[in-house]
């Protein structure tokens, strides 16, 4: 390692302020700091001195996202399996594309019993979109550092993660390139770059794409990585069902693995532990609610997410799935379903944990987290229920907490002032 320092200490005068290199020093500069603890640093007592700093901040939290990413991966090739094999045993026909041409050449066969098999068959799906997600989005960071003469930030690391977990598997690999690229140009540079954008640049991404490309990123044909395979998520299927049945017994109709044939002995309870473990259709590593509260745990215990926004939403959800249960709409299931259905389907779990808390895009004050959370769940449950034609929320109630959240700590700061000059004043 010493023969590696001393290599880029060597060539470190190439790349520093009238060197031949000097516009490429962005580039240098996030080779070095992402090997070895930056040399420059703040010293003297007017300085807070902490051991973390912002690329090992991202760093923790692309290890807090390697659990999810690593059952999606998995997920994403049980159920292509899954559907595979009861497509065959129906006698129904199937395309498989250039991902199974992979899959089988290095000698898989398809097995869903074989977890190997499912999750080399999810990597070679996800890989893709990940490595094109960190190609064009880098890149774009890249030319901005290097035009603004900043050293590349470390944001992208999330991000660039973030973002392919939010997709299903089938996303074309152009659109995911076309959605990084104008999440990180339009949500983030535009305003500056890192830590002053307002708005997460994961979720702006996804949202450019489904109001662009809707028929890429929602329906029943997107879930299930085989063509021809139709298979409703969890709220797509409640949101369509009998509203005489109740949002419950609707459920019923889903297997226990929620991918395949019916089965008439699954329980409620069996749904709904399938849910809560994420082995069910959805976006890639947003379907384990299991999985992120692991993930919630290693951020909050290193203090990066921020527990009482991940309380605050939770209580919202809570408190307005219970309002809503109230109200008597027999043409709308969507009113029935219970808070502990809403916590585990959908992208609630994987949005309440990494996207919510963007130290960047939610509120400061710590009133204000409280507030800011509250008001995800309750949108996320509103967008649910009310809009038949869009039945996850999340996505949108986060962006729209994003945008509020500048105004909620504005109120919150100003009550603290308001308080603070009448207890002065009474003394």
């Amino acid at each position: 390692m010493k023969a590696l320092r001393d290599a880029l200490d060597k060539v470190h005068p190439w790349f520093a302020k009238g060197g031949p290199l000097e516009a490429a020093y962005p580039m240098y500069e996030a080779l070095d700091t992402f090997l070895y603890t930056p040399g420059e640093v703040a010293t003297g007592s007017t300085h807070i001195r902490d051991g973390i700093d912002l690329k090992r901040m991202m760093i923790t939290v692309v290890l807090a996202l390697v659990p999810v990413t690593i059952f999606g991966m998995w997920n994403v090739g049980y159920q292509a399996n899954t559907a595979i094999a009861a497509m065959e045993e129906a006698g129904q026909k199937y395309s498989l594309d250039w991902h199974y041409t992979i899959h089988q050449a290095i000698g898989f066969t398809n097995d869903p019993a074989n977890h190997a098999d499912n999750f080399i068959l999810g990597a070679i799906h996800f890989l893709p979109i990940y490595i094109v997600c960190m190609f064009v989005g880098g890149h774009i960071e890249l030319i901005f550092s290097v035009l603004r003469g900043h050293e590349i930030n470390e944001g992208f690391l999330v991000t660039g993660l973030l973002f392919p977990l939010t997709l299903p598997p089938t996303i074309p690999l152009w659109q995911v390139a076309v959605g990084i690229a104008f999440g990180v140009v339009v949500a983030k540079e535009v305003f500056g770059g890192t830590g002053r954008n307002f708005l997460n640049v994961a979720l702006t991404s996804r949202a450019f794409l489904y109001f662009a490309y809707a028929a890429q990123i929602s329906g029943d044909k997107v879930w299930t990585a085989v063509d021809g395979y139709s298979s409703a998520t969890a709220l797509g299927r409640m949101a369509a069902a009998d509203p005489e049945a109740g949002a419950n017994a609707a459920m019923q109709s889903l297997t226990a693995v929620q991918s395949v044939t019916d089965k008439a002995d699954t329980t409620t309870w069996d749904i709904w532990l399938n849910s809560f473990l994420g082995v069910i259709p959805g976006s890639i590593g947003e379907t384990s609610t299991l999985l992120c509260i692991v993930g919630a745990a290693i951020l909050i215990a290193t203090g990066i997410g921020s527990w009482k926004i991940m309380a605050g939403v939770i209580g919202g959800v809570i408190g307005t799935t219970l309002l809503l249960n109230g109200v008597n709409m027999g043409s709308n299931p969507m009113f029935a379903v219970h808070f502990w259905w809403h916590l585990v389907i959908g992208g609630l779990a994987f949005g309440l944990v990494y996207m919510a808390t963007d130290p960047v895009s939610a509120s400061m004050t710590e009133k204000g987290k409280w507030i800011y959370g509250g008001l995800i769940g309750f949108m996320t449950v509103l967008i649910r229920v009310i809009n038949p034609a869009f039945p996850e929320g999340i996505m949108l109630a986060i962006l729209f907490g994003n945008v509020f959240a500048p105004l909620i700590d504005y109120f919150v700061v100003q009550a603290n002032v308001r308080r603070r000059v009448a207890r002065y004043a009474a003394t």
